[in-house]
C-alpha cells in the first residue's frame, strides 16, 4: 500500500463501518481521495453514517451492490472480522485491488515506533501489561487498537518521542502489506478462527505477517516453549529476543529456581534477563506477580521482554510486574456468594484459553462453557477437566459438544441449559444453576472455551451479563 496521501482523487472502498471503519473513511477523507463506505447493516444500524455523510463520504448500508467494486477503485480497506470470501472483497481481489486493514493504514500514518502483540491467548493482558511498564519507565506509551482508541486515530497524534502499542488479531495482520513494528511479540499459537482462515497454515502465516518486514534494528518477541513459535525462526529477520517458562535461554527472558540462603530448598523461583554478554538480571520473584495463573507467568515474560526490547530497565519492571491486576473479562474476580468464589473468563474463546484458566485454580471449579460453534471437537479439555472440575453448565451451539467432553472426562454433573430464551436468560441460567452446584470453597468460573457471536454481540458483552448475574443472586 502506498501512503495514504498518495491516494488523493482515486476513488477508495471502505467495507465496514464501527469505529475503525469510521477513523480510516476520514483518514483518507482528508487527504483528498474519493471515499465510498459500505456496511452490509440497515441503515438504522449504522449510527455512524450521518457523521461521515456531513463530511461528504459516501456511506452505503443494507449489502453490498454489485457495482461497488470495479476497476476504477484503487484501495479496499475492509474491517478485519470481515471474511475474505464475501463477494465485494473476491472481486477486488480478481480484479488485482489492494485489500488491507486499518493496521496497515495507520502504520503509514505513525511518527513513533510500534510494537505489535499477538497471539491466540494473553494478547489484552499482554499489550495491556507493557503499556504499564513503559509509562513506568518515562516511554509516553500510547495503547491503541482492539483495546483502546481506534488505532488510525492514536497514529495520527502520536510523535517520534511516543512508543506506539497495539493488540493485533491475525485478522488484522492477514490485510497487511508493509507494516513493519520496531518490536513483535508472538506470545503462542492455538488451534482457534478456523472458520475465517480455514486451515492452521493460513492462520500461522497470518500470525508470521507481524515479522514479514522486519530487519536489523527490529526486534522479535517469541514464546520459547511454543513450537509453531519456534518453527519461524528461519524466516525471522530481525533480533530474536525468545522468552520461556522451562528452559534456561542463552539469551532472553525465563523463569528459574533461586537458592534463598536460610531456606532447605530453591522452589522460589525468579524471572530473569540474560543479555547477549550473558549478563544476568534478575528481574522479580514469580510469587510477586500480580496476577493469578501460570498462563499470567508466561504474559509476564513476554511483557518484560517486550519491554527490554524497547528499552526499559530490566531492573526497573519488578514494580509493575507486582502491582497489575490486569483487565476486565480475563480471569476477572467478580464475587464472593455462598462460600464460593466467581470468576468472568469471558475472553477465553478457545479450548486453550480455557484449559488455561482451569490451571489457575487449586479449589474444586463448577465451569460454566459453551458459545459459538466453530468445529472443534473440545478434546484437549478432557485431561484437564479430570480432577479440577465437580460440574459443568453448558449452553450455546456447543453445549452438546461440550457435555459429551465432560462425560469422557468422568464427570458425573452436567446442566445443559437451553438455547430458547433470550441470550442473557441463558446465561441467567447458567449461573443459577452454577450457584445451585457450588458449595464453601468452590469456584464458579465462566469460561466459554468458545466465541460469543451464537448469542453474543461480543465477550464483552456476555461477560457483563455473567457479572450482573452473579450480583443479583
Amino acid at each position: 500500500m502506498k501512503h495514504p496521501d498518495k491516494y488523493r482523487g482515486e476513488e477508495t472502498i471502505v467495507l465496514g463501518l464501527a469505529k475503525s471503519g469510521v477513523q480510516v473513511a476520514k483518514v483518507l477523507h482528508e487527504r483528498g481521495a474519493v471515499v465510498t463506505v459500505n456496511d452490509k447493516k440497515e441503515r438504522e444500524q449504522c449510527p455512524e453514517a450521518s457523521e461521515l455523510e456531513s463530511l461528504g463520504i459516501s456511506v452505503i448500508c443494507g449489502g453490498h451492490p454489485d457495482g461497488l467494486i470495479h476497476e476504477g477503485v484503487r484501495l479496499v480497506v475492509k474491517n478485519p472480522g470481515i471474511p475474505y470470501s464475501v463477494a465485494p472483497v473476491r472481486k477486488a481481489l480478481e480484479l488485482g485491488i489492494e485489500v488491507v486493514t486499518e493496521v496497515e493504514v495507520a502504520y503509514h500514518l505513525c511518527a513513533a515506533p510500534i510494537i505489535g502483540i499477538t497471539g491466540s491467548n494473553g494478547k489484552t493482558t499482554t499489550t495491556t501489561w507493557v503499556g504499564k511498564m513503559l509509562e513506568a519507565a518515562g516511554m509516553k506509551p500510547i495503547v491503541a487498537g482492539n483495546i483502546g482508541t481506534p488505532l488510525c486515530q492514536a497514529a495520527q497524534e502520536a510523535s517520534p518521542d511516543n512508543w506506539m502499542v497495539v493488540e493485533l488479531s491475525s485478522f488484522q495482520l492477514k490485510g497487511t502489506e508493509e507494516f513493519r513494528p520496531k518490536v513483535g511479540c508472538l506470545l503462542n499459537v492455538a488451534e482457534t478462527h478456523l472458520d475465517y482462515h480455514g486451515d492452521m497454515s493460513d492462520y500461522v502465516a497470518s500470525k508470521a505477517k507481524l515479522f514479514a518486514n522486519q530487519g536489523a534494528g527490529d526486534t522479535a518477541v517469541l514464546n520459547w516453549d511454543d513450537s509453531y513459535c519456534r518453527e519461524l525462526v528461519p524466516y525471522i529477520k530481525g533480533v530474536i529476543l525468545p522468552f520461556s517458562m522451562t528452559e534456561e535461554l542463552v539469551q532472553g527472558v525465563f523463569v528459574r529456581p533461586s537458592f534463598v540462603p536460610g531456606t532447605e530448598d530453591d522452589l522460589n523461583r525468579v524471572i530473569v534477563y540474560r543479555d547477549y554478554t550473558e549478563s544476568d538480571t534478575v528481574i522479580a520473584e514469580v510469587a510477586s506477580i500480580g496476577l493469578p495463573g501460570r498462563f499470567n507467568v508466561e504474559n509476564a515474560l513476554a511483557a518484560c521482554a517486550v519491554a527490554i526490547a524497547a528499552g526499559a530497565d530490566p531492573a526497573g519492571l519488578a514494580e509493575t510486574l507486582a502491582s497489575f491486576r490486569g483487565v476486565e473479562h480475563r480471569l476477572e474476580y467478580v464475587a464472593g456468594k455462598g462460600g464460593a468464589a466467581y470468576y468472568n473468563n469471558s475472553k477465553a474463546t478457545n479450548s486453550k484459553a480455557t484449559s488455561m484458566a482451569l490451571t489457575s485454580f487449586r479449589q474444586p471449579i463448577v465451569l460454566i462453557a459453551g458459545g459459538l460453534d466453530r468445529g472443534s471437537d473440545y478434546l484437549e479439555l478432557v485431561p484437564v477437566l479430570e480432577g479440577r472440575v465437580k460440574a459443568m453448565v453448558v449452553l450455546g451451539q456447543t453445549k452438546d459438544k461440550l457435555a459429551h467432553v465432560a462425560k469422557l472426562a468422568g464427570l458425573k454433573t452436567v446442566v445443559t441449559v437451553d438455547n430458547e430464551d433470550s441470550a442473557a436468560s441463558v446465561l441467567q441460567k447458567a449461573v443459577r444453576e452454577a450457584a445451585a452446584l457450588a458449595e464453601e470453597g468452590d469456584v464458579v468460573l465462566l469460561s466459554p472455551a468458545c466465541a460469543s457471536w451464537d448469542m453474543f454481540t461480543s465477550y464483552e458483552e456476555r461477560g457483563r451479563i455473567f457479572k450482573e448475574a452473579v450480583h443479583n443472586l
